[in-house]
C-alpha cells in the first residue's frame, strides 16, 4: 500500500471527511431555510438557488467515489441515446443489488449535469434528517410512507408539483422497493408464484403502481425512462466504508432509453409492461454473469471537475478554523486536551484493524 492509500484507510482522513460533509450540509441547509422567502414571490428562482445549492451537499459523496476512491464506471448504451442524456427529463429506473447504487446512480446524474435537480421517491422519516433529507425537503422530493392507500394522494401531488420545474431532472426510482438479499429474493418469488408471474433470477418483483403513478403524473414532461442496469465487476462487492477508505471499484452501468410514449396509459397495461421490462433485466444480467460484459458501446463519460472543486472550497473553508482551534487547545497544555488527543490518535489507528473483522451495513 502506497502512502496515499495508506492516508485514505485512516479514521482520522474520514472523521474529516465527515465534518466537512455534516458542517458544511449545515450551512447549506441554513441558507435553503431563508430561501423560502422567495417562495411566494418568485418560485422558480426558488427552485433554481435549491438545485445549486443542493449539488453543493450531493457532489460531495460524489467526489468521493469519483475523485477520492477513483472508482471506473463504463456506461454500455446506445450512441444515439447518449447525446439525449442530461438534455431532457427521464426517470430512471435502477436495479438494487448494492450498498453503493444510489451512489452510482448519482455518479450518472453528475456526468450529464442534473445532479443538482435529482430527483427520488424517499421514504417520509428521510425528510426529518439533517443535511441530505432537509436537503431533499427544499428540492421538493416526493415522500411516501410506504402504505400506498395513505401515499397515493400525497405522491400524485408531489409529483404534479413537479410539471413545471424549471431545470431538466432525471427522477431516480427502485421499483423493487428494497436492496436484493437472497431471503427477500425468496419471499418475493413466493409472491410471484402466487400471482402467476414469471419468476426473476436477479431481481425481487418490482412494484408496479408507484412506477405507473409516476409515469401518469409525468407524462408529456418526461421524455424518457432511462432502464438501468448495475454491476461490478470480477464480483466485487462495494460498500461506503470502502469508499470511503479510497479502495477503487470497477462499475458497468447498462442503459436502455425507452420513449415514454411507448409505455402503455392504462395503468394495469403499464404495471404489465414492467413486469415484462424486469424480465429483460433478468436477461441482460444473466448475460453479464455469463459473458462480463453488456450489449451496446462501452462509453466512458467524461468526469466533470465541480464535484472535486466544490469540495476543495469547503474542505478550505472548514478545516482553517478547526485546526486554527486545535493548535490553540494543544499549545494551551493542559493535560485533559492532550490525553483526549491522544485517545484520538489511538482510536484513530486502531479503527482500520477494527473494521476489517466487524461487517459494516449502511
Amino acid at each position: 500500500m502506497d502512502i496515499t492509500g495508506f492516508l485514505k484507510s485512516q479514521f482520522i482522513c474520514h472523521l474529516l471527511i465527515c465534518y466537512i460533509f455534516i458542517v458544511s450540509g449545515l450551512i447549506i441547509n441554513f441558507i435553503q431555510l431563508f430561501t423560502l422567502l422567495l417562495w411566494p414571490i418568485n418560485k422558480q428562482l426558488f427552485r433554481r438557488i435549491n438545485c445549486r445549492l443542493a449539488y453543493c451537499i450531493s457532489s460531495q459523496m460524489v467526489m468521493l467515489l469519483e475523485w477520492w476512491s477513483g472508482t471506473d464506471c463504463t456506461l454500455y448504451t446506445d450512441p444515439e441515446s447518449y447525446h439525449k442524456y442530461g438534455k431532457e427529463n427521464a426517470i430512471v429506473i435502477l436495479n438494487h443489488n448494492f450498498e453503493i447504487d444510489f451512489l452510482c446512480g448519482w455518479n450518472f446524474c453528475e456526468r450529464f449535469g442534473v445532479l443538482g435537480s435529482a430527483k427520488v421517491l424517499a421514504k417520509k422519516e428521510l425528510s426529518y434528517v439533517p443535511v441530505i433529507g432537509w436537503m431533499w425537503y427544499f428540492l421538493e422530493i416526493v415522500f411516501c410512507k410506504r402504505k400506498w392507500e395513505e401515499d397515493r394522494k400525497t405522491v400524485m401531488q408531489g409529483l404534479f408539483n413537479l410539471r413545471d420545474y424549471p431545470e431538466n431532472f432525471w427522477f431516480l426510482i427502485h421499483c423493487e422497493g428494497t436492496r436484493f438479499t437472497e431471503q427477500k429474493h425468496q419471499i418475493s418469488m413466493q409472491v410471484a408464484e402466487a400471482k402467476g408471474l414469471p419468476k426473476l433470477k436477479y431481481h425481487l418483483l418490482p412494484r408496479t403502481k408507484g412506477f405507473a403513478v409516476t409515469v401518469q403524473c409525468l407524462r408529456n414532461v418526461v421524455s424518457a425512462v432511462y432502464d438501468s442496469t448495475l454491476n461490478f465487476r470480477n464480483n466485487e462487492n462495494p460498500t461506503l466504508l470502502g469508499v470511503l477508505s479510497g479502495k477503487k471499484y470497477h462499475a458497468d452501468l447498462y442503459v436502455r432509453r425507452i420513449p415514454l410514449e411507448e409505455i402503455p396509459e392504462d395503468e394495469q397495461e403499464c404495471s404489465n409492461w414492467l413486469h415484462k421490462l424486469y424480465q429483460e433485466k433478468d436477461a441482460i444480467q444473466e448475460e453479464y454473469y455469463r459473458t462480463g460484459v453488456y450489449p451496446e458501446t462501452p462509453i466512458v463519460p467524461p468526469r466533470r471537475p465541480w464535484t472535486l472543486l466544490n469540495w476543495l472550497f469547503w474542505a478550505l473553508l472548514l478545516l482553517y478554523p478547526l485546526f486554527k482551534l486545535l493548535i490553540n487547545m494543544v499549545s494551551s497544555g493542559s493535560s485533559l486536551t492532550l490525553a483526549s488527543f491522544a485517545f484520538v490518535f489511538i482510536v484513530g489507528g486502531s479503527r482500520p484493524v477494527i473494521q476489517h473483522y466487524t461487517p459494516y451495513e449502511l
